[in-house]
């Protein structure tokens, strides 16, 4: 079993949380989604994100087991549970980021740590550090063709991949859970800028942001 000192990062139930976007939507609104909104725009803020290294063989065998997910087969590669609750990605060669909705991490992280044992890994809970927005809609992959310098049709990303790359003047990972439906996983501190980006690049497309 780890020896390593832990902490549960989420504040008690009791105390008000407030996600990344919470202030621009006061400062900068939030448009209704409606019939002719070609994209929409959606937070899913507060989710528990951890950050798994080490070898992959060790690594596979114990997410499998504690997640029952195994590790994408290859580089820039994710994956999903059935309800895409909770997804594994491939960010580099012994590096991965596994989200699992919010209040999962610290029992995930603690049962990976015991399955785990003295075997040579990191994991580190960027929970309160990064949120993941989502881009749906048939303009979904025009607004991004505006946003990312990464080449995003269909032939170069395919459903099932994620990349890290520029968002405009910022970075994002950028991944594509299904046909029409994208994701950015931005750090906090950009979240406001990313999304007053996206206001203004997919105001051709009547934006609406769903909350």
């Amino acid at each position: 079993m780890s020896n390593a000192a832990t902490f549960d990062t989420r504040t008690d139930s009791a105390i008000p949380v407030e996600s990344p976007l919470a202030y621009s939507y006061r400062r900068s609104g939030a448009p209704a989604a409606g019939p002719e909104s070609r994209v929409t725009l959606r937070e899913r803020a507060l989710l528990g994100q951890l950050v798994l290294r080490g070898g992959a063989i060790v690594l596979d065998e114990a997410v499998r087991e504690v997640l029952g997910l195994g590790l994408p087969g290859e580089p820039q590669g994710l994956v999903q549970d059935e309800r895409g609750e909770r997804s594994i990605q491939w960010l580099s060669p012994d590096e991965w980021l596994v989200i699992v909705p919010g209040g999962e991490e610290f029992e995930l992280e603690t049962q990976l740590r015991e399955r785990l044992g003295d075997a040579h890994y990191a994991i580190s809970d960027v929970s309160g550090g990064q949120t993941l927005l989502e881009l749906e809609g048939e303009a979904a992959r025009e607004l991004l063709m505006k946003t990312v310098i990464y080449d995003v049709h269909p032939s170069h990303f395919p459903v099932g991949r994620g990349v890290t790359t520029v968002f405009a003047k910022a970075t994002a990972i950028v991944r594509r859970p299904s046909e029409e439906r994208w994701e950015l996983v931005v750090r906090r501190s950009f979240a406001d800028y990313c999304y007053r980006w996206l206001l203004d690049a997919g105001e051709e497309y009547a934006i609406g942001v769903v909350r």
